[in-house]
Parts: structure tokens; C-alpha cells; sequence
């Protein structure tokens, strides 16, 4: 049941809507709030037809939602699987028709967990092989005709430097414990980790961003704001924190067979990007300046109250 500041919500996204000339019923409509980066509500239109209506929570998302629609418009004709097809997108809304599939798993904001709609434990011989297809197909597009397509590249050693550089910046603002930042410096340091290639990588892969369908089998997946060309196993980090370990290593045995590209360290890489993951947590939080994300990142980083 919806509280009256969702309900305020639905009425200024349906309003939006209207005004850009797309009829949704407001009877239909369902919000969804586990987002951080975007509202979102679900509406049939006037015929019937499903709706998803994003409207920004704050301007820094509205600047990288134009990169979000370049990948888009791109991965509609090099990637089997559905993505969005943004039939609005102006600074106040962005509105697609919803794909078909459900989420791997929702997200319960009280309780913060996920809530599945698939076996996870493990998953599905399906699900797993149908991702590893999918992530295989992503990581071998054309960097070079994904960057003509408007996507930002970066190089081995501009993600290197990147990462680097936040791990700096968020030392300096926030601070992080000794024990975390011996081992982010050793990361960082050590080639045998780090990959010498870039692939188009989706960036916020995690189980509310994959749609299945039947059998479980992963068909689209959604939220592509952080899409570029960049470290290729930044998209198995959610996957490991979520699933282990010994998922991980299942599902990239079964991607190196669909012709995914690996190396000796990835692994071991993998298990280091997801220690760095509160860097993310942190430049999220510095964006934001929000209470709760500050105290999540704090958390994070593993400093004391």
C-alpha cells in the first residue's frame, strides 16, 4: 500500500507522463523506490501496453543519463538481449516500454536484502550459462565502435589510474582503515592482477538489473548507467559479493566457453575489485551527501562511529 509521498510521486511522474504525450492509466500504476539513482513507477498505457517511468532523483544522474541513452542506442544492435528501448528521455523523465521478464531478485529496503525469484542457491544451470553468453557477447563488442557510438573508453591504465585516484580522494574526505588500505595498495601495485584490455562492461550488474524469463534464463538486462569500456570484471564483483566464490568460478568457466576473455589473475582480481567496493560506496556517498549513505560508506570503509 502506498504512503502519501509515493502517492505525491505517482501523481508528478503520471503528470510528466501526460505531458509528454504518453496516456498512462493511474489506475495501473505501482512505484518502485529501491533505486537510488531513480524513481521509478509502473504504468499501462491507454492501450494497455506496460510502462517504465524513470524520473531523476537528483541532477548528476540527469548528466549521465545522456551516456546511458548512447549506450543504449548501441547495444540494441550489437547485444542479443533486451535492453530498453527509451521512447522519452528528457531531464525530467526518462520512459521506456517494460521488457518482458522479471527481476532475478527484487529488493526489500527495510529488511536490505534481496527477495529472489529464481533458485540461488545455487542457481540454475540455465540462469548461469545464459549469463555467461550474455556478459561473453557484451565483453566482445568493438571498443572502437562503441567509443564512434558516444561510450566513454578507458585503457587498461586509465582504469588502473582512476582507481587509483579515488582510492586517494576517498582516503582524503572520508578516510579508510589501515587494514583495507594496505591491501587496496598492493592490488593496485601488483600487474599480475590487472587485465591488458578493455571491454564494454554494463557496471552495476546485480540480480534486480537481469530479467528472466522461462527456465530461468537470463533475456535483457536493465540500468545501464554505468556502461563504458572499461575493466571487464567489474561485472562479476556484484555476482561474487551476492553468490560466492565458487559461483563466480562456475559462471566463468562457463563464460571463458562461450568465448568470454579471461586471464591467469581474474579471479584473484575479482576478489580484490570486490574488497575496493567501498570506493563506490564512497564516491556514491560524496555525490549524494546524504546521512544514510554516509554512515553506509563510513561503515564500509571500516571506520569507527
Amino acid at each position: 500500500m502506498t504512503n502519501q509521498n509515493e502517492q505525491q510521486s505517482i501523481e508528478e511522474i503520471v503528470r510528466l507522463a501526460h505531458k509528454n504525450g504518453l496516456m498512462v492509466n493511474r489506475e495501473s500504476t505501482q512505484i518502485n523506490e529501491t533505486g537510488m539513482d531513480f524513481q521509478v513507477v509502473f504504468a499501462d498505457d491507454e492501450n494497455g501496453v506496460p510502462w517504465v517511468l524513470r524520473k531523476p532523483r537528483r541532477h548528476d544522474v540527469i548528466e549521465r543519463a545522456a551516456a546511458e541513452g548512447n549506450a543504449l542506442a548501441f547495444l540494441r544492435k550489437h547485444l542479443s538481449a533486451s535492453v530498453p528501448d527509451w521512447r522519452i528521455h528528457t531531464p525530467e523523465l526518462i520512459a521506456y516500454p517494460r521488457l518482458d521478464g522479471i527481476p532475478a531478485a527484487g529488493i526489500d529496503l527495510e529488511e536490505k536484502q534481496y527477495v529472489w525469484n529464481m533458485d540461488h542457491q545455487p542457481p540454475s544451470d540455465h540462469f548461469v550459462r545464459s549469463l555467461a553468453g550474455i556478459l561473453a557477447e557484451l565483453h566482445g563488442t568493438d571498443p572502437a565502435a562503441a567509443a564512434e557510438a558516444g561510450i566513454e573508453v578507458l585503457s587498461p591504465n586509465n582504469t588502473r589510474q582512476s582507481i587509483a585516484e579515488s582510492m586517494d580522494n576517498i582516503k582524503r574526505e572520508l578516510g579508510v582503515s589501515d587494514h583495507l588500505w594496505r591491501r587496496w595498495q598492493k592490488w593496485i601495485s601488483d600487474d599480475s592482477y590487472w587485465p591488458g584490455f578493455s571491454a564494454l562492461i554494463h557496471g552495476d550488474l546485480h540480480p534486480a538489473h537481469m530479467l528472466i524469463g522461462k527456465n530461468q534464463r537470463v533475456t535483457g538486462l536493465l540500468d545501464w548507467t554505468e556502461a563504458k569500456v572499461a575493466d571487464p570484471a567489474k561485472d562479476f564483483v556484484a555476482y561474487q559479493m551476492i553468490l560466492g566464490e565458487k559461483e563466480t568460478v562456475r559462471l566463468l568457466m562457463h563464460y571463458s566457453e562461450e568465448g568470454g576473455r579471461s586471464w591467469p589473475g581474474m579471479q584473484e582480481h575479482i576478489t580484490e575489485m570486490e574488497a575496493a567496493y567501498p570506493i563506490d560506496i564512497a564516491k556514491f556517498a560524496l555525490q549524494t551527501k546524504q546521512d544514510d549513505h554516509m554512515e553506509m560508506a563510513r561503515e564500509a570503509l571500516g571506520l569507527d562511529k
